[in-house]
């Protein structure tokens, strides 16, 4: 994979079911981008299937700094919130939640075969979700007097760089988005343009 390119959902996945000796698994795959993201959901889910046993989940977030929980909700340890992180890190995806709803059969399903029914509904759930690759992007904002209009356009149009927000005035400012493995030679062409004013955007 290109250092600045991840995968990730942007809308819910369809929900998926699987059977195992009665018990029923119904898997989600949301987009998250925070922790508060994620309890929305789960509280969403909750009240969906106020009556199922187990509501276990992993969710993942951030791209270059991870941040990841697994959860069991009940069932025996690491046998169904490590089993669907473990999808989620097959699939290479992030910022994204997997829940898996568990109804109980009657018949217990063993350790092992816990692990096998969550890793299952995990995996139905992600290949029920459109898959998106997205770039990872730096925000520069440049600074500049309006008569270096044309060279800062010039650039833009040449070097094909998103701008996404504007002022013109006596003082132009621009916020302009750069996949991160071109940003070090974006800012240096307009670090080197006399008059221009750029700095990284946190």
């Amino acid at each position: 994979m290109l250092e600045d390119v991840y995968k990730t959902i942007d809308k819910p996945s369809e929900e998926t079911l699987f059977k195992e000796k009665g018990s029923k698994f119904f898997g989600y795959a949301f987009p998250v981008l925070s922790e508060d993201d994620v309890k929305d959901c789960l509280e969403e889910l909750k009240k969906k299937h106020h009556s199922a046993r187990h509501l276990c989940y992993a969710y993942q977030l951030g791209i270059e700094k991870i941040r990841f929980r697994a959860n069991d909700d009940g069932e025996p340890n690491n046998s169904a919130g490590l089993p669907i992180y473990g999808q989620i890190q097959s699939f290479e995806v992030t910022n994204i939640l997997i829940v898996s709803v568990r109804y109980f059969g009657g018949t217990k399903l063993g350790v092992g075969g816990l692990i096998s029914a969550y890793k299952t509904s995990a995996q139905l759930a992600l290949e029920a979700s459109d898959i998106l690759e997205k770039t990872i992007d730096i925000h520069f904002k440049l600074i500049f007097n309006y008569e270096l209009m044309n060279s800062v356009q010039r650039i833009i149009k040449e070097k094909n760089i998103d701008i996404i927000n504007q002022k013109l005035e006596m003082n132009c400012e621009y916020i302009i988005s750069v996949r991160k493995k071109d940003a070090t030679s974006i800012f240096n062409i307009f670090d080197n343009l006399y008059k221009v004013d750029i700095k990284e955007l946190g």
